[in-house]
């Protein structure tokens, strides 16, 4: 399968609109269900969403020549154990460091993580437009995200280690995710990955938060973010998998919060100050230096052996199939 790294970048920024309307989504709920449970219920509701996926999949494909095909158990298990994870160190993270340091920190911490996963575990050193790009981005959605709070909830070393684990697990649920695609569809990572990511978050959301307490309005805010920000934005990325390095992908995620940014202003009513609007220009300049990256390096390397631009492993972005 030869691939497109424009396609690649059109998925993950429409994904990452899609993510950016995640805190949006909870600002209409009442706040009676917890973090913990909101986090958890959306990964049982992506689930869902990915098996009906699935199912009309296989229906319309029923002699699918990978239907059949070896399930990686381990890197399927991997997969779904870094979502959990990045889901709960994420919300127990931001509760220890404060939302804005501990929002800053997991997303920021994130393309940092997965450079560095790329070079050592596909031997493939991120080229120095992503570099540049992703120092951009970093430091405008740092600076987007505490203007936008106070950082007086405190700067816990356990909040912090947390949202660093936060970082990390969503870069190796990429990486993992971009290996699985060599031998599986879409559909069937995506299912696969968040089936065991809601077996482990929703117990663990009994343990620490007790029975879930929600009214209409949460349930709701669940559903959305369950089926659009989780179920069609993690589809999407997937799918983008199969046309860009995992470090960039992460990268170009990060406009995210330019999403978010924008409906905080023009939804929610916020008026956030002049250097949020400074980290929103270094985020889209960040953004555009790595595209820019992307598809030189696809002008360099046009053979579809090659992966494209900067693959993180180009043998799974050729051989990858529906």
């Amino acid at each position: 399968m030869n691939t497109d790294p424009k396609t690649g970048v059109a998925l993950v920024l429409a994904a990452a609109t899609l993510w950016g309307t995640t805190g949006t989504a909870q600002s209409f709920a009442t706040g009676a269900l917890s973090p913990l449970w909101f986090g958890a219920l959306r990964l049982l509701v992506a689930a869902a969403f990915f098996a009906a996926c699935f199912s009309w999949q296989r229906r319309q494909a029923p002699s699918d020549a990978g239907a059949h095909a070896p399930r990686p158990l381990l890197a399927l298990l991997g997969a779904g154990l870094s979502m959990a994870v990045y889901n709960l160190a994420f919300f127990a993270g931001v509760r220890g460091a404060g939302v804005a340091v501990g929002t800053a920190i997991a997303l920021g911490s994130g393309p940092v993580w997965a450079g560095i996963l790329q070079s050592l575990l596909a031997r493939r050193v991120p080229a120095a437009a992503w570099w540049l790009g992703t120092a951009l981005a970093i430091a405008g959605g740092t600076l987007m995200t505490l203007a936008g709070g106070s950082t007086s909830a405190g700067l816990a070393a356990g909040g912090i280690a947390l949202c660093l684990l936060a970082g990390l697990s969503y870069a190796a649920y990429t990486l993992l995710s971009q290996r699985l695609l060599r031998v599986m569809a879409p559909s069937a990572v995506t299912l696969h990955a968040f089936a065991v990511a809601a077996a482990l978050a929703l117990p663990a959301a009994w343990w620490e938060a007790g029975a879930p307490s929600a009214r209409g309005a949460d349930v709701l805010a669940v559903l959305y973010v369950g089926v659009v920000t989780a179920g069609v934005a993690y589809l999407l990325f997937s799918h983008a998998l199969r046309h860009l390095s995992a470090a960039s992908a992460v990268t170009l995620a990060l406009g995210e919060p330019v999403v978010a940014f924008i409906l905080a202003v023009t939804v929610v009513g916020e008026r956030p100050s002049a250097w949020a609007f400074l980290g929103l220009l270094l985020v889209v300049a960040g953004v555009l230096a790595v595209v820019r990256g992307e598809l030189a390096g696809a002008s360099r390397e046009p053979g579809p052996a090659t992966g494209g631009a900067a693959g993180a492993s180009s043998g799974s972005l050729s051989t990858a199939g529906q």
